[in-house]
């Protein structure tokens, strides 16, 4: 078969399929991905003729992928076990109550600023790991603390785990070609040189787009959870978040100037998180009016997991109290070593010497290891064994820790186990791994969608980035398999390729915020299962929009402000937020007295906004 659009339509529908399953019919993970994973092993077999050895050592690949996830949950559920029953927890939600109890300012400084942090030392879904909980303890609902978690991995995931999807995704998709060597050349640059290009403008593309993540995040967060289910109580907040966008975006463009693109958001999200820390910590900008979730009693029963972080409150209550530097320990301890492990060449190497996996698997050229050393389970667990001890917890303690971690971890198991195999056979097809000389599924589709955008190629090449993120799980992997491809369109169109390469970094980031292993391995740190469709359902809002404005401005990059299709597209985006913004502001304005900022409402929650 050689029709493109029907190959196209054939390489879509386990994704598609996954994604109704998942978000129309609100089947958990564990169900909707075994089936998705028959599909595409069918599809593979009888379209793309995959050799049956070539899916079984996809199959055998996926699983060791999967298990290394798992090894990262379990790792990050311990951590938070650990913290529960030690009573750190109790002290670790005073912390931020002291600096406001206003859980979007908590957002913004948790998910937002310690989220980029951590993404740019680790990468690969660790923010949401480490933030979720850290949310969940802070008592946000579990739901709500995913979704911040899940939202965040959008603007520092370029230039995560020390810039690895665009030293290792990009560059790795490039090398080789003699036409991107020639386009380095015309340039006057030399390799390294133009990746660095690429780099920089995918940070500037992401620090325009970026902007408006962390208000996204408190608009839904009230909407969503809110006694009111206001989305315009989020605004309430929009000088500190665009403040906190800011001090977080700024740094990033400078440190990838003038330090490279390993320390974009590493040390970007870091001066951010100082800076604004110190800033809130004096009222800067800070909202008049505090805004929290309503009482427990009103939840509803989908928002809240299988964890609570009530076990610490009761071990402090008892006159067991950590004190702040020890309960905030293990936390930073974690930092310190994601960033020391991966920036400290002798330390990375002795750590990723060590490996665990098989190679040509099956006498095919697939091959898969994971690093138990180098992997953030690891670090994780390493802070667990320390917290033991500097929090003196009884051997009683620490048992019920392991216990609470285990049983959490069944809930991602068997999605994720289904999950990866889903991608790697996904992946793994088309020439050489099969009687035929076509391409894979995702260079089918992506190809397919080339036909169809034409000149107007830099609004459609976010997309395909995306779309390699969701499937993948990875920005990393999105542009190993998407980098050449979009090099190669923007060539045949006559535009320049490194920006629109940027533009599938930067759309392969936004991208994470759906992928579905990512949202089960979020779910999981803080017991939350079953609801990954109503998890996609939320974060494909933000994700949409990053993903439309990033075109609109590749857009405008190439071809220039005019009367364009992205300069319209752009002022449209624009105009559609601020009207979004003013109906739910006037929306407000028409509610009885009893819904007024600040005003009782009649369900107890009393709290406005400004």
């Amino acid at each position: 078969m050689d029709n493109l659009v029907v190959l196209s339509l054939l390489a879509l529908a386990p994704i598609v399929l996954v994604g109704v399953l998942l978000v129309g019919f609100r089947l958990p993970a564990m169900y909707a991905m075994p089936v998705g994973y028959v599909v595409v092993v069918a599809i593979a077999v009888l379209f793309w003729r995959t050799d049956w050895i070539a899916i079984a050592a996809s199959t055998l690949q996926g699983l060791i992928l999967a298990i290394g996830l798992l090894y990262i949950i379990f790792g990050a559920l311990l951590l938070l076990s650990t913290l529960t029953k030690s009573g750190a927890i109790a002290t670790i939600r005073s912390t931020f109550t002291d600096i406001s109890p206003d859980r979007r300012v908590q957002a913004i400084i948790i998910g937002w600023l310690f989220g980029s942090f951590i993404e740019g030392a680790s990468g690969f879904g660790t923010p949401a790991a480490v933030a979720a909980p850290l949310l969940l303890a802070l008592g946000f609902p579990a739901m709500a603390a995913v979704m911040v978690g899940l939202v965040i991995q959008s603007t520092p995931v370029s230039f995560g785990a020390v810039g690895t999807p665009i030293l290792v995704g990009v560059a790795g998709g490039l090398e080789g070609s003699p036409e991107v060597a020639q386009r380095a050349a015309e340039l006057g640059l030399s390799m390294p040189g133009y990746i660095s290009l690429i780099g920089f403008q995918t940070v500037a593309i992401h620090a325009t787009v970026g902007t408006l993540v962390p208000l996204f995040i408190c608009c839904m967060l009230c909407g969503f959870y809110g006694g009111r289910r206001r989305f315009s109580d989020g605004l309430g907040v929009w000088r500190f978040a665009l403040f906190a966008a800011f001090a977080m975006t700024i740094p990033s463009v400078l440190y990838n100037h003038f330090l490279g693109v390993e320390f974009t958001s590493l040390l970007g999200g870091l001066t951010g998180l100082v800076i604004v820390v110190l800033a809130a910590r004096r009222g800067f900008l800070m909202p008049k009016r505090t805004w929290d979730f309503p009482p427990r009693e009103d939840w509803l029963a989908r928002w809240s997991g299988n964890l609570s972080p009530g076990d610490g409150e009761n071990t402090a209550k008892e006159g067991r109290r950590v004190g702040f530097l020890a309960a905030w320990a293990p936390y930073l301890l974690v930092a310190a070593l994601l960033v020391a492990t991966r920036t400290i060449a002798p330390v990375e190497d002795w750590l990723t010497g060590v490996s665990v996996g098989a190679g040509d698997i099956f006498g095919t050229s697939i091959a898969q290891t994971i690093e138990p050393l180098y992997s953030p389970g690891a670090t994780f667990v390493l802070v667990c064994l320390v917290t033991y001890g500097l929090h003196r917890m009884t051997g009683r303690q620490i048992a019920a820790s392991w216990r609470m971690a285990g049983s959490q971890l069944a809930g991602a198991a068997v999605a994720l186990l289904f999950a990866v195999p889903l991608v790697r056979v996904f992946i793994n097809t088309g020439a050489g791994f099969g009687d035929t000389e076509m391409e894979s599924m995702p260079l089918t589709l992506a190809v397919g969608a080339a036909e169809l955008g034409g000149a107007a190629w830099p609004l459609h090449a976010p997309w395909i980035g995306a779309l390699g993120a969701f499937v993948a799980g990875s920005n990393t992997i999105s542009n190993l398999m998407f980098s050449l491809f979009q090099f190669s369109t923007a060539e045949r169109i006559g535009i320049p390729p490194e920006t629109v390469v940027a533009t599938q970094a930067v759309g392969g980031a936004a991208g994470n915020m759906i992928t579905v292993h990512n949202v089960v391995a979020a779910s999981a740190v803080v017991g939350l299962a079953g609801r990954e469709g109503d998890l996609i359902r939320q974060s494909v809002l933000p994700m949409t929009y990053y993903v439309l404005a990033a075109g609109s401005i590749s857009y405008v990059l190439v071809y220039g402000f005019g009367p364009n299709a992205g300069t319209v597209a752009l002022a449209l985006i624009l105009a559609a937020l601020t009207a979004l913004a003013v109906l739910m502001r006037r929306a407000d304005a028409r509610k009885p007295p009893s819904y007024t900022a600040g005003g009782a409402t009649g369900n107890g929650h009393g709290r406005g906004t400004e």
